[in-house]
């Protein structure tokens, strides 16, 4: 969520957002499985092996897609911050991953 829920995305802000979310999935070893987001907010489904925690890579998605974010010309909504210091995570173990894929993917995505 950016801070102070300011509407901030686009369609063409999402993808760097996107792009660095997997470049961080990549160097930390977890999976960006699926990827979307709305103006204020962004949806992101991820499997990771049991040695991260989840504040691991909260904190490594924003900080990277934040720097991203700002270096590809992009205003932050509050002076240095994108990201609210806040996040939600849910576990998902018994849940079919298409169904997963399918709520992420209908996100009502920016224009």
């Amino acid at each position: 969520m950016t801070k102070y829920r300011k509407s901030v995305f686009t369609a063409e802000s999402l993808n760097v957002i996107e792009k660095s979310f997997k470049e961080v999935a990549k160097k930390m070893d977890f999976q960006v499985i699926e990827f979307n987001g709305e103006e204020n907010h962004v949806h992101v489904l991820i499997e990771y092996p049991p040695k991260l925690s989840i504040s691991q890579i909260v904190n490594a998605l924003k900080g990277v897609s934040s720097r991203r974010y700002g270096q590809a010309g992009y205003k932050k909504p509050h002076k240095k911050s994108l990201w609210s210091p806040s996040y939600f995570a849910a576990s998902v173990g018994g849940t079919p991953l298409e169904i997963l894929k399918e709520y992420t993917k209908n996100q009502e995505k920016p224009s």
